[in-house]
């Protein structure tokens, strides 16, 4: 998509952010609201009874494990060109990482629970743009590296997830918990490209895709 400019930033990258917030916000968090109802009784003692009452929890530690990636990829690039090379650890954490955050993506396709066919579809929607404002973040942090393995990395990651959740059937605790390390990752990953000065965001093409998407969401 060549008409996604890094500076100042495409107004759809920004709607596509505003969009993706916007879903978080209406449906995966009210989600684990009504996961972690659900739940309670069900793990018996230990650790995992308490994450079953504090599910919020987990969609911190995803937020956080993809803030810790910002900070490592920015480190990795001082004192030297500005790219990351394609050899380097560092490339192949931050892919490894977003190629399982996009597996995630894919299996909560099938298992998450959505009412009906237009959640599926909005859920389709929010996730596909957040994928186009990723991709142009990787690529600006990674270039000829991104475009030579990352990208085919990342597509095959999302067929992969679907696939595995079409075969498998897990626990709702499970789910619960992959539902809360994506709403956390979304959260940052649009916010870390929306908020820096530099970027010269556009406010008023995000809030338009949040406010739009959010109409359409509490219609559904």
């Amino acid at each position: 998509m060549k008409f996604l400019k890094v500076v100042p930033r495409s107004r759809f990258l920004s709607v596509a952010g505003g969009i993706s917030v916007a879903y978080v916000f209406l449906h995966l968090l009210p989600e684990l609201g009504h996961f972690q109802s659900e739940l309670v009784g069900e793990l018996e003692g230990g650790t995992w009874a308490f994450i079953e009452s504090h599910i919020y929890i987990v969609a911190m530690i995803g937020l956080a494990i993809f803030y810790g990636l910002e900070v490592m990829v920015k480190k990795s690039k001082k004192g030297k060109d500005g790219q990351v090379r394609g050899g380097s650890g560092v490339f192949w954490v931050h892919i490894g990482t977003f190629t399982l955050y996009n597996s995630l993506i894919g299996y909560l396709l099938v298992h998450d629970h959505f009412e009906n066919s237009w959640g599926t579809f909005f859920y389709f929607i929010a996730m596909g743009l957040h994928f186009i404002t990723n991709d142009k973040a990787l690529r600006t942090s990674h270039e000829d590296d991104y475009d030579k393995y990352g990208r085919w990395l990342l597509t095959a990651a999302i067929v992969i997830g679907w696939m595995v959740g079409i075969f498998t059937e897990v626990a709702d605790v499970v789910v619960s918990f992959l539902v809360a390390l994506l709403a956390g990752g979304v959260i940052l990953n649009v916010m870390k490209e929306e908020l820096p000065e530099e970027r010269e965001s556009s406010f008023l093409s995000f809030s338009i895709g949040m406010v739009s998407y959010s109409v359409l969401l509490l219609f559904i």
